[in-house]
């Protein structure tokens, strides 16, 4: 059986070596998303033969992630079905991108069912249309940018640092009574989510931004790198009453992330309307799609995770 251990803020080095070295752009590697949300998911991870592997829990069903390494792939796939039938469940992955997909056919062929939700679908954009807005696509973005350097011109971006989490927290908690999040599960965890992560920022590797209008924060936002060139944008929070407030830190924000990274992950709208036509308004690169791969002789519906 796989000696899998709990994530760990201990685990940030051993981890991220395999995944900054990742070609995917997926935000479930993440390794800050990894740790802020196991308290609900109970994530565990091993390293086997080369390769990082995952297990959590989605609800009650057993769930795994597409290992990440180099190697033989197919023998490290058996030792995690078999992983699974110890567990005397189902075996399923979640969060297989298209590209995983084909490797999956390839070296298990007619094994997997696939079955995609585009709620869970990941939001990919190139750094420089976000850090730019250049072109017609982005003209009504820039009108919002250029509309609130005018409203507030005093405006002032700073970097988050361990003297500014308070307010973060404060401007969080303000957003949470105006949106009602302990009435809803769904933003009752992400609440808790995001808490976790700003009270271990420095651990877990984050950068961000607080964006600030008469010296009142109205806006802040952070993430950190997925890959090698992949930058990922876990949290966004403003002041509703600040018209432009979330896409001016949007701006900022990709300004100051270092050039290496291309792409941007803005991860999922989890099939809310508003969420998934703001992020459509950005003009997205690649709208990354996601599968749960099952294995045939044990049909799933599809998991909410």
């Amino acid at each position: 059986m796989i000696s899998f251990k709990d994530v760990t803020l201990a685990d940030k080095d051993t981890i991220t070596s395999f995944t900054m070295k990742s070609e995917r752009r997926n935000c479930d590697l993440s390794f800050s998303n990894l740790c802020s949300w196991r308290f609900l998911y109970d994530t565990k991870f091993a390293v086997i033969d080369n390769f990082l592997v995952f297990k959590f829990w989605a609800g009650e069903q057993l769930a795994y992630m597409m290992p990440v390494g180099t190697g033989d792939l197919k023998a490290v796939l058996k030792e995690l079905i078999e992983d699974a039938g110890q567990e005397k469940q189902p075996f399923c992955m979640l969060g297989v991108c298209s590209c995983m997909r084909a490797e999956l056919e390839t070296i298990l062929p007619e094994q997997f069912t696939f079955t995609e939700d585009r709620d869970y679908a990941d939001y990919i954009y190139l750094r420089s249309d976000l850090s730019t807005l250049k072109g017609k696509k982005f003209q009504a973005k820039r009108n919002h940018i250029n509309r609130f350097r005018n409203t507030y011109p005093d405006y002032e971006y700073t970097p988050i640092t361990p003297d500014r989490i308070q307010e973060c927290l404060d401007l969080e908690a303000e957003w949470c009574k105006v949106n009602n999040c302990d009435q809803q599960e769904g933003t009752g965890n992400e609440r808790r989510a995001l808490i976790y992560a700003l009270h271990n920022f420095e651990a877990l590797g984050l950068t961000g931004g607080i964006l600030h209008v008469n010296g009142k924060i109205v806006a802040f936002t952070f993430g950190m790198p997925i890959n090698h060139e992949t930058f990922g944008v876990h949290v966004e929070k403003a002041d509703t009453s600040i018209e432009g407030a979330y896409a001016m830190i949007n701006y900022e924000f990709a300004n100051r992330m270092p050039e290496q990274y291309i792409y941007i992950n803005r991860e999922e709208d989890l099939g809310i309307e508003g969420l998934r036509k703001a992020k459509l308004s950005y003009q997205p690169v690649t709208i990354l799609e996601k599968y749960m791969a099952c294995l045939k002789e044990h049909p799933m519906n599809m998991v909410k995770w």
